[in-house]
């Protein structure tokens, strides 16, 4: 069983900067990708970014693109995520995701596995 476990959120004035990250374990041989989608209240859970495990290639939203950088360290089986010029409407409880089989990224649907989030609060 994988289990994935974020941390790094917390508030943050706009424009600041906050770090997220997400430890992975249990099995890991059908491991394609790792990703971060959130979830602001009263809207759908949306992509924000995701990470081929393997190479290495990256996959943004368009609303973080330049922004938010995501990254992997294999070794420790973690993946980051690095936001930038952070802006109110970021504000979301942000959750890693792991892809067991590709599929689209876009598509919570495609993703096996699931933290349990982290509160990402940007004030104005």
């Amino acid at each position: 069983q994988v289990q994935l476990v974020e941390s790094g959120g917390g508030l943050v004035q706009a424009g600041g900067s906050l770090r997220l990250s997400c430890a992975a374990s249990g099995r890991t041989f059908r491991r394609v990708a790792m990703g971060w989608f959130r979830q602001a209240p009263g809207k759908e859970r949306q992509f924000v970014v995701g990470i081929t495990w393997s190479s290495g290639s990256t996959y943004y939203t368009d609303s973080v693109k330049g922004r938010f950088t995501i990254s992997r360290d294999k070794a420790k089986e973690t993946v980051y995520l690095q936001m930038n010029s952070l802006k109110p409407e970021d504000t979301a409880v942000y959750y890693c995701a792991q892809m067991g089989q590709l599929g689209s990224m876009g598509d919570a649907r495609s993703w096996e596995y699931w933290g349990q989030g982290t509160q990402v609060t940007v004030s104005s």
